[in-house]
């Protein structure tokens, strides 16, 4: 499938199944869900990469969702996100997780983009997050997808991406909704994909204060473009300075400027 056919493929009415491998790769558990959890269903062969388990390791997230471990809270999270993809049709088998702290991806960069490149290698479609400042992790997938490719060998995947959220002008946040419109495409949902949806937000049961800040809604999707990532995105307006996720904007750029060397020198060996 050629890359000009993808998003209308996706976004079409009549819904054809997705041929060809398909990878998701996401931060977090539920993350799927939120992008393209309509879409799960047509892919005919979907691999889901999550890169983090989900779980911050200072155990804040954890205690406050009634868990006594941040591993307890990890593996809560590995069975809710069984529970969402079955009401989707993917099989447990299809779903792997790389095992990054949750807040910490930002800080493995380089090593997260030599892991995919087994996973993303032979695939014809590729989807991962936009680079939008919302999630230092989701922020730091987009990074490594972007970095993996390079390392991956000719043809390489079609790549779309898909917002979650980013910080708004007006201090609020902007969720799932591209900063530019240009080459974005929609998939409008229609009732029953937004109650299948429904079903795996409520899935998801340990994120359900925060899920209850999106709605069941319409999903947007382009092709991705090759991010500056030596500038920050949004404008440098970064959400997560607001929420101490683990990272600050001049620590990314730090960190990204160190991966593309490593892997620079790498493709250079």
């Amino acid at each position: 499938m050629d890359a000009a056919s993808i998003l209308a493929r996706i976004t079409g009415p009549t819904r054809p199944r997705i041929p060809g491998r398909t990878v998701l790769v996401f931060a977090h558990p539920d993350d799927e869900t939120l992008a393209c959890g309509a879409l799960l269903p047509r892919l005919e062969d979907v691999t889901i990469v999550h890169v983090t388990d989900g779980a911050p390791r200072n155990g804040e997230d954890a205690r406050r969702r009634g868990f006594a471990t941040p591993a307890d809270y990890a593996a809560a999270r590995r069975n809710e996100l069984r529970a969402a993809m079955a009401l989707a049709g993917v099989p447990g088998d299809r779903v792997t997780c790389l095992g990054v702290p949750d807040q910490g991806a930002a800080f493995a960069l380089a090593e997260i983009a030599r892991r995919l490149v087994p996973i993303l290698d032979g695939a014809d479609v590729a989807v991962t997050h936009a680079y939008e400042g919302g999630h230092p992790d989701h922020d730091a997938v987009c990074w490594a997808v972007h970095g993996a490719l390079g390392l991956v060998s000719a043809p390489r995947p079609a790549l779309v991406e898909a917002p979650l959220y980013r910080l708004g002008p007006d201090g609020g946040w902007l969720r799932q909704t591209f900063a530019e419109e240009e080459g974005v495409a929609i998939l409008r949902v229609t009732e029953a994909e937004r109650e299948l949806k429904r079903g795996m937000v409520a899935a998801h049961a340990s994120q359900s204060r925060t899920l209850a800040h999106f709605t069941v809604s319409d999903e947007p999707f382009r092709l991705a473009p090759t991010p500056d990532f030596g500038s920050l995105p949004n404008g440098g307006a970064l959400l997560y300075e607001q929420y101490g996720w683990g990272l600050t904007g001049g620590q990314w750029l730090e960190l990204a400027a160190d991966a593309a060397r490593a892997l620079r020198q790498e493709r250079a060996a």
